[in-house]
């Protein structure tokens, strides 16, 4: 009798810094069909919502690019891209907070944590509606260069930032603290349903929030991070927020989950989750003999709800066994029991430099050497 041939589901994370996720997962399907070459093995790329996010969602939604002029964190002018897929309630926009307030975009030197603003985020979302005819909105947001409660993008859809003296303020977290006075949201854009993916469960303010957890790789430091909790402070005040900053997400991205739910009515998902249910990636794993996970580290916050995690649970729930591969894993992930076997880069002994140049490579071989552990 024929051998059923075995059926391996390869759903892995970026390597920041290295490698996107089709190149984790190409490499190390690359790996394994060398291992087992009768194997059917399919790639399925997942992000948590930060970069990435929308072009994981590409292919499965048949969607198709879109670009159009925005602004950096910083207030310059960049060429952005989303995604419109077609949707039983009509266009479907994709996005990334990250493609135009992300972090990635601003060279470390250049960094002012209060002067960046999430404007380039609402220019997507007024594109996407104003010229797409979006009826949804699904925006990734991780990765972000800010800290200004959403200020930013809102002030981008109509809502106005005012001093004492009515005059319309820079929507910067720096400016905000020192004259705000209004917020005026009566000529704000009327939006379709907006869902923000997000892989943190952080409130807004105090030393869990954004400002403080998150805030010092933006260039935040202790003369910094008083203005910039203070900026937030003054929009929660005057929009009557207080319940929505105690809502888990609302300190993701700088405050933007924040300030999609005060300002856009927005539904806050995990990431994994949302990218499970639009993708029918409960099924593929469900179909699976061997699961493949991994992203480039991973610690306590993979397991607190990113897509590793979320992964191995799924495949766990139908015993199905999961590898993970990574460039390195802490002891609360290597002993979590989710994963069967944790395969890591940093094993082989090379220095960083060399892990984060020669990753494809070094996936692909340590993937064509791996066997199922006892």
């Amino acid at each position: 009798m024929p051998v059923k041939p075995r059926h391996i589901l390869i759903a892995c994370d970026k390597f920041k810094g290295s490698l996107g996720a089709l190149e984790v997962c190409t490499a190390i399907a690359r790996g394994l069909a060398t291992r087992w070459p009768s194997a059917i093995i399919t790639i399925h790329p997942i992000a948590d919502g930060g970069e990435g996010f929308a072009e994981t969602l590409c292919t499965p939604l048949k969607g198709r690019w879109i670009k159009c002029p925005a602004h950096d964190a910083l207030g310059r002018p960049i060429t952005a891209r989303y995604m419109m897929a077609d949707s039983a309630d009509g266009p479907l926009a994709v996005m990334e907070m990250a493609e135009t307030s992300g972090l990635w975009r601003i060279p470390e030197a250049e960094r002012d944590i209060l002067a960046a603003t999430t404007t380039g985020t609402g220019e997507m979302m007024r594109h996407a509606i104003t010229n797409g005819g979006a009826k949804r909105i699904v925006l990734g947001i991780g990765g972000s260069a800010t800290n200004d409660g959403g200020a930013g993008m809102a002030s981008a859809l109509g809502v106005r930032f005012l001093a004492a003296d009515q005059s319309v303020l820079h929507p910067s977290p720096g400016i905000l603290a020192r004259h705000l006075a209004h917020v005026d949201a009566s000529d704000m854009l009327r939006l379709p349903l907006v869902t923000a993916a997000c892989d943190v469960s952080s409130q807004l303010l105090g030393p869990h929030g954004a400002t403080r957890v998150f805030g010092p790789q933006k260039g935040a430091d202790e003369a910094t991070m008083p203005v910039l909790e203070a900026a937030l402070e003054k929009i929660i005040r005057l929009t009557d927020g207080a319940h929505l900053a105690e809502f888990p997400g609302a300190g993701a991205a700088g405050g933007l989950g924040f300030g999609l739910l005060r300002f856009a009515a927005a539904e806050l998902v995990p990431g994994f989750d949302l990218l499970a249910s639009l993708t029918g990636l409960t099924e593929q794993i469900g179909a699976a003999d061997l699961v493949i996970t991994g992203e480039g580290r991973l610690d306590e916050q993979t397991l607190s709800g990113k897509g590793p995690a979320g992964i191995a649970r799924l495949a766990r729930a139908h015993g199905i066994p999961v590898w993970a591969f990574c460039g390195s894993a802490d002891s609360p992930a290597s002993q979590s029991g989710l994963f069967q076997q944790i395969i890591e880069l940093a094993a082989t002994g090379l220095a960083l430099p060399e892990l984060l140049t020669n990753a494809a490579g070094l996936l692909e071989s340590v993937a064509a050497r791996s066997e199922p552990s006892e």
